[in-house]
């Protein structure tokens, strides 16, 4: 097998249908496996039920920026003719990386034309990209309430949640047979690492994608990355190494628990026979997430969480029946819990004159006031999540079916004015983020069981 039947026989393994790659052939373009396996993922977008949303990221110099321009200009602008795409380019990177050079690297054989002033790229078929430039969110604002058949965003994760439905509400068409969709590149970290994570990354490692499709990226990927650059990125250290280098989702720049490792701290299974005793924690909302762990200890210390219940803008009685149901799936009750605690303001008087912990008692649920101390909270929690790579034992684990929990963790940053403490952030509209699962971790782990002190009376 020659190179070319070899490259194609990849491609072909990948998923790219044969017109894709004869569109490849003309543009010139020869691109690296894990590349292919994306231009694969987004002609499933041409599915009635295929998705939507395609997501390309990981490990920086794995050739995402050059995929995202490829595929949009090489494949779909020359096969729908007049398609009007819209590429949002980091502006910080677009000096870096000149958009003129690139194209003409990537489009060298294709008849085009760019207009530097306009910022458009077009072919001969009316097809075009825009060439969008943004500094900050604010500047994205300025493409809003216009029609693109296709968006692609670089640097993705340096957008909010809000900012990116914002340009999702752009992405529409009025072609026949063409279904608009929304192409992502970047890298682990920046304001978006959770709610990127959560649409892509979650699906992808828990293998329930519908209408999205992520492709990890590492910077082995590419064969063409320049080596000094590639060894620059293996001799990082710490969360730089695990991001940058490994394209690691669990890590980012001023995480707070970067001891978190999934594939140590989650687990598939608990045999609930090992519990020693039980106990239960909760951080109430309303518009926020209210969240109740359940956890145990084994004989051997080790702390267990083995549930969860998640939910927003529910009242307590609803949440009291979720909880008492999440407690019946592992045959207990409310009564089998050596303690059950809760954030201070369940505790707090109402207008009028009641309290959440009264409400969650007429259930029989006895709440009991957590200890609030944030840093020693946490440091707790560190402190049982242990140092694999230190040698540091373990014992804390967290059993798959805590989503919430096990999303929380490795998105939270350290406090810029207090380094020891968590910085507090909210969900967002979408309920993406927040720490009010971590909250009730801290409050599980930070509370200790009550002791009754006996003491002796004199001259007995």
């Amino acid at each position: 097998m020659n190179e070319l039947e070899e490259y194609l026989a990849v491609a072909m393994r990948a998923g790219c249908p044969p017109d894709q790659m004869v569109r490849f052939e003309r543009a010139g373009l020869l691109l690296q496996p894990r590349q292919l396996a994306a231009s694969a993922a987004a002609r499933l977008c041409d599915a009635k039920d295929g998705p939507t949303a395609i997501g390309y990221g990981g490990a920086r110099g794995g050739g995402k920026s050059h995929w995202l321009l490829a595929q949009m200009g090489a494949d779909d602008c020359q096969r729908v003719p007049g398609l009007k795409c819209l590429l949002l380019r980091k502006v910080g990177k677009a000096n870096m990386e000149n958009f003129e050079d690139l194209r003409q690297r990537l489009f060298g054989k294709l008849k085009h034309e760019f207009s530097a002033y306009r910022g458009v790229l077009a072919f001969a078929n009316g097809s075009r990209i825009i060439a969008g430039h943004f500094q900050s969110e604010k500047d994205i604002d300025a493409y809003l309430g216009l029609e693109y058949d296709v968006i692609g965003i670089e640097e993705a994760t340096t957008l909010s949640a809000r900012k990116h439905q914002d340009i999702t509400t752009c992405c529409r068409t009025s072609k026949p047979n063409w279904r608009p969709r929304i192409y992502s590149t970047t890298n682990p970290g920046g304001i978006g690492h959770a709610w990127y994570r959560a649409k892509f990354i979650a699906p992808f490692q828990e293998k329930r994608e519908t209408d999205t499709r992520f492709i990890p990226a590492r910077v082995t990927d590419n064969d063409f990355c320049n080596a000094e650059y590639a060894r620059v990125l293996a001799g990082l250290s710490g969360w730089q190494k695990r991001a940058w280098f490994d394209g690691d989702w669990d890590i980012a720049a001023g995480q707070f628990f970067t001891m978190f490792r999934r594939d140590v701290h989650v687990i598939a299974d608990f045999d609930d026979t090992r519990a020693r005793e039980w106990f239960a924690a909760l951080d109430y909302g309303f518009v926020h997430y209210t969240v109740a762990l359940l956890g145990c200890t084994d004989g051997d210390g080790n702390v267990f969480i083995v549930d969860e219940h998640a939910q927003r803008l529910w009242l307590p009685q609803r949440h009291g029946n979720a909880i008492l149901a999440m407690l019946t799936r592992h045959n207990l009750t409310a009564s089998d819990l050596r303690r059950f605690v809760a954030g201070a303001d369940v505790f707090s008087r109402q207008s009028d004159g009641t309290t959440i912990a009264a409400q969650y008692a007429r259930l029989g649920f006895g709440l009991r006031c957590a200890n609030m101390d944030r840093v020693n909270g946490w440091a707790e929690i560190l402190q049982r999540l242990g140092d694999v790579d230190g040698g540091v034992r373990p014992t804390l684990f967290i059993h798959r079916r805590c989503t919430r929990l096990v999303e929380t963790l490795p998105a939270l940053q350290h406090d810029p004015n207090r380094p020891e403490d968590v910085l507090k952030v909210d969900a967002d509209d979408d309920g993406h983020g927040g720490d009010d699962a971590a909250d009730a971790l801290r409050y599980l782990l930070a509370t200790k069981p009550r002791r009754v002190l006996q003491r002796k009376l004199r001259g007995l």
